[in-house]
């Protein structure tokens, strides 16, 4: 895969479709390479008329890990949040939003559709408040505006979440891997098989080695940032809010509540969904996705 330099980093990314054709740009979310979007689903809206690119955040997968940078505790991280304590970290999510813009500045291209996933929705929340000019249109999944009060994860999701495997060798990490899917994923209507689960951990496995410290580094970034519910309401492109009914990870309440933060904001959830992507799932988001962009497109 290509590589670009933007916003001081070298930025790994893939496309997919025809370079003339309105451009998708996937942010994916903490710990995530870009190939956890299913590459099924980047054909599927190319397949619509859309050129869909992919690309690893900073300190994950190809991308520029900053090796050099402090890997902050996220537990001493959210105990100084909740004393209203300064908290330092070594970058914003507003930092990886200028990534994503960097990217398009570097591939040369103006404006996009704007889509993100977990902490992807996140910076792609940031890319379309910070940057409305090169914004299309807003997609967040499975994401949240951060504000305090709403409903948190599930004792088992987070547990999932913020163990680490038992090792750095290829078998602990498929497995921690598959147990991370398996607490958080796809919902009881869209659960992988277990070959699929399998063959998805290897794939992230066997790309790149492990970094702890970059994953924590982005885990701060997400704990460190400020509700964004504020900075939204002067979001003005179109936007699409999709939420798994069943996420156990970022409950639905997070969606309803990015939706009601935008002016317009249309508010989806998908019954029997998690916090995942997996096969099953990937005709409806290319149908939910491609109906929307389309739609954005024809105005």
């Amino acid at each position: 895969m290509p590589q670009v330099r933007a916003n001081g980093i070298d930025i790994e990314y893939e496309s997919f479709g025809r370079e003339g054709d309105p451009v998708v740009l996937l942010i994916m979310g903490v710990a995530a390479q870009l190939t956890i979007w299913p590459a099924s689903l980047c054909e599927g809206l190319a397949a619509r008329g859309f050129r869909v690119i992919r690309f690893d955040n900073r300190d994950i997968g190809k991308s520029t890990h900053l090796s050099d940078r402090p890997a902050p505790a996220a537990a001493d991280l959210m105990a100084k949040r909740m004393a209203g304590e300064r908290v330092d970290v070594p970058y914003t999510l507003g930092d990886m939003a200028d990534d994503a813009v960097g990217l398009l500045d570097a591939l040369g291209v103006a404006g996009a559709h704007i889509v993100g996933a977990s902490m992807g929705g996140m910076i792609a929340q940031l890319v379309a408040a910070n940057h409305p000019g090169r914004t299309r249109s807003l997609v967040s999944i499975m994401s949240s505006t951060g504000r305090p009060g709403l409903p948190e994860a599930t004792p088992a999701a987070m547990a999932a979440l913020m163990t680490p495997p038992a090792s750095e060798g290829r078998e602990d990490r498929i497995a921690g891997a598959i147990n991370f899917w398996r607490a958080t994923g796809s919902g009881p209507a869209y659960a992988p098989s277990d070959e699929e689960m399998r063959a998805y951990a290897e794939l992230q496995v066997d790309r790149t080695p492990y970094d702890p410290a970059g994953i924590a580094r982005q885990l701060a970034a997400v704990i460190a940032a400020p509700p964004r519910n504020d900075r939204l309401k002067a979001v003005r492109a179109p936007t699409l809010v999709i939420h798994g009914a069943d996420d156990p990870l970022v409950p639905p309440e997070h969606g309803k509540d990015t939706a009601d933060s935008i002016q317009g904001a249309e508010y989806v959830t998908i019954p029997g969904a998690g916090h995942d992507f997996s096969e099953a799932l990937t005709p409806v988001y290319v149908k939910l996705l491609g109906d929307f962009l389309a739609k954005v497109e024809a105005r």
